[in-house]
C-alpha cells in the first residue's frame, strides 16, 4: 500500500482518503479535527469518525470507506494498547496494506511497540500539520517526535 500511496499523490485524478479516529475513552479532539482539516485542505478525502469508537469500529469503518490510510488520536495514555488492538482488527480484515499513522501525547519509549504494531507515521507533540501531510502523501516511515 505505501507504493499505492505514493503512486496516488502523484495522480490527480485519484485522492487518497483517510480516514481519522479517536478510540477509547479519549474526548479531546480538537487535535483530531484540526489534522482532519489539513489533510482536506491538501486535496484528500477525510473520513473522521468522531469520539470513543472501538478498535471494531475503527477497522470496520476503515473496510467499509475503503481507506488507503487510518490514522489514530489518542491523548489518554493508551495508545500502545488501542494501536494493537486497531492493527490486529485491520489485519483480520485483510486491510494489512492500510498505511498506519498515529498522533497525540506519545512517550520516545513507545514509540518502538507502535512501530511493531504497524504504524509508520508516529506524531508526538511538537509535530507540524505539514509534517502529517507529507508522511501521508509519501507513505514513508516518519522519525517519531517526542
Amino acid at each position: 500500500m505505501i507504493a499505492t500511496v505514493r503512486e496516488m499523490s502523484e495522480q490527480t485524478t485519484q485522492r487518497i482518503k483517510v480516514l481519522i479516529a479517536k478510540v477509547g475513552l479519549d474526548g479531546h479532539e480538537r487535535g483530531a479535527k484540526v489534522v482532519v482539516h489539513a489533510l482536506k485542505n491538501a486535496g484528500m478525502e477525510v473520513v473522521y469518525t468522531g469520539l470513543h469508537q472501538t478498535p471494531e469500529e475503527v477497522a470496520r469503518a476503515a473496510m467499509q470507506e475503503d481507506v488507503d490510510v487510518v490514522g489514530l488520536s489518542v491523548l489518554s495514555g493508551a495508545h500502545v494498547v488501542l494501536a494493537q488492538a486497531v492493527a490486529q482488527q485491520l489485519r483480520e480484515r485483510g486491510m494489512e496494506d492500510v498505511l498506519l499513522m498515529i498522533g497525540g501525547t506519545i512517550l520516545q519509549r513507545d514509540v518502538p511497540a507502535l512501530r511493531a504494531a504497524g504504524f509508520q507515521g508516529v506524531f508526538g507533540v511538537g509535530s507540524t500539520l505539514g509534517e502529517i501531510v507529507a508522511f501521508v502523501r509519501s507513505g514513508t516511515q516518519h522519525p517519531a517526535v517526542s
